[in-house]
């Protein structure tokens, strides 16, 4: 009777200290004897383990743990007994697992600390035990972890080149940055400061880029940079940067745009725009050239002799008549000749009657003439793929190409050729001299091969300038003939 009664007391005075233990803490709070049985449990335990502290008085804490992690937590507990240490983390190495009353386990970490407790007849050993559950934690952080895998997935299937990053460090590369920037390997990228991967002249423009973003700015600018591929290669991107919702103010999101094509293009386009404006400054000086040149050619050679003829007419009849009428004959035959070679500069007479073959010999004959070197005419075709704006192209390209050759080339021997191939008309003078640069076409005064290549374009075809393993320099053009339908077969009666 009396040990009834002392055993209803010390349990008085456990409820008493249980209860103003509970009020002080917010975890799941079990007391337990020196025998490992339950001694009481407070509101938040009951909740946690799902039953009540009626039903788990007295029982074994065994209770409240899986079977398969009862020899190891009794081990634990021993070692924590025989030791002098008033307090241990159960979960020091990994969280550990309890049984809830439905059958139901979870993960928790607990601290178990010494008590004792005055109690009738003596002084009481208890262990306390404070647990927190961490199964909605780990709910929350495997629900975390999904939809960062999801946000990385959408990430990478995103055809744009897109990084994360903390302060100036990368966090996370797409795959799409990956490439952009010719590595296979996230770990390549991740680690690494943005501002070592992108050209420096674009660093303060970055910086003011972020400023911007997190400001909350209206508008902020793309910035320009440049990367350098392991391979050596330059790639042009524009980069935008946004910060992202509830990261704090380090965390930025930044897409590249890889530019390089449409910069390359741009360029391209200024260029020749800035050649076109060239050549058709140059093509007015040209023309206003061309103009002074007949003015003098008509006054001197022309106005001279008919001044001179003129003069022989109108002088004195002598007896010697007959002599000064052959000399006003030959002075006849030569300004006829000289009207005709100033009508064939403007336009090749022999191209009309005779066809653009003739032309091109009379051409090379004329240039080996005047420039005393041997031009070598191979003309593989008639005169008829080609219609009479082709031909007088084709006319004017040799033309140009002859005086070239004079003016820059040093050649001694020149070749020309005209043949068909897959449905082109192509051209091709190749000399011996000393080649072209690799700006041939670029170099800003050298007209002759850009009005080449303009005519070209006009008609469809393109300009190939090189130099051939043989020496010398090259020059092909190409032009597509246009197909002509067959004749329809007449019909029969």
């Amino acid at each position: 009777m009396n040990e009834a009664r002392k055993s209803a007391g010390s349990f008085d005075i456990i409820d008493a200290t249980l209860r103003t233990v509970a009020h002080a803490a917010h975890e799941a709070i079990i007391l337990i004897d020196d025998e490992q049985r339950i001694v009481g449990l407070n509101p938040e335990a009951q909740r946690v383990f799902r039953c009540s502290q009626a039903a788990m008085q007295g029982r074994p804490l065994a209770t409240l743990i899986p079977l398969a992690s009862r020899h190891a937590h009794a081990r634990h507990v021993e070692e924590f007994a025989a030791s002098d240490a008033v307090e241990r983390r159960m979960s020091k190495r990994a969280p550990i697992v309890g049984l809830r009353a439905d059958g139901e386990e979870f993960t928790a970490e607990a601290v178990v600390s010494r008590l004792e407790l005055a109690i009738p007849g003596g002084v009481g050993r208890f262990f306390v035990a404070l647990l927190r559950d961490l199964s909605h934690e780990r709910a929350l952080q495997d629900e975390l972890t999904m939809l960062k895998q999801r946000f990385r997935s959408i990430l990478d299937l995103s055809p744009m080149a897109m990084w994360i990053t903390e302060g100036d460090r990368i966090a996370f590369a797409n795959r799409p940055a990956l490439e952009l920037f010719g590595v296979n390997e996230p770990g390549r990228l991740v680690g690494q400061s943005v501002y070592a991967l992108l050209r420096p002249d674009s660093h303060a423009s970055l910086r003011e880029q972020h400023a911007l973003a997190l400001a909350g700015a209206a508008e902020v600018p793309m910035v320009r940079s440049g990367i350098v591929r392991p391979d050596g290669s330059v790639r042009e991107v524009e980069i935008g940067s946004a910060p992202l919702p509830d990261h704090g103010e380090t965390t930025m999101q930044m897409v590249l745009v890889d530019v390089t094509k449409q910069r390359a293009a741009s360029l391209e386009l200024e260029r020749s725009r800035t050649e076109l404006r060239r050549l058709s400054a140059n093509a007015v000086e040209a023309r206003e050239e061309e103009r002074r040149h007949i003015a003098r050619e008509l006054h001197d050679e022309l106005g001279q002799r008919l001044t001179a003829l003129k003069m022989q007419i109108a002088g004195p009849q002598t007896p010697g008549a007959p002599g000064r009428v052959a000399e006003m004959l030959e002075m006849i035959d030569e300004t006829v000749a000289a009207v005709r070679r100033i009508a064939a500069d403007l336009r090749p007479l022999m191209l009309d009657d005779l066809g653009l073959n003739a032309a091109i010999e009379w051409l090379a004959r004329d240039a080996a003439r005047r420039i005393g070197i041997e031009v070598a005419v191979s003309l593989d075709i008639d005169d008829s793929p080609l219609d009479a704006r082709a031909s007088i192209a084709v006319y004017r390209m040799v033309q140009e190409a002859l005086t070239n050759v004079a003016r820059h080339a040093r050649a001694t021997d020149v070749r020309i050729q005209t043949r068909v191939a897959q449905g082109e008309f192509v051209l091709t003078i190749h000399d011996d001299g000393v080649g072209f640069s690799d700006d041939a076409l670029q170099r800003e005064g050298k007209y002759g091969l850009m009005g080449i290549r303009e005519r070209a374009y006009m008609l469809g075809g393109r300009l190939e300038v090189d130099n051939p393993l043989g020496g010398g320099g090259r020059l092909t053009v190409r032009l597509p003939l246009k197909k002509v339908d067959a004749p329809a077969a007449e019909a029969r009666p």
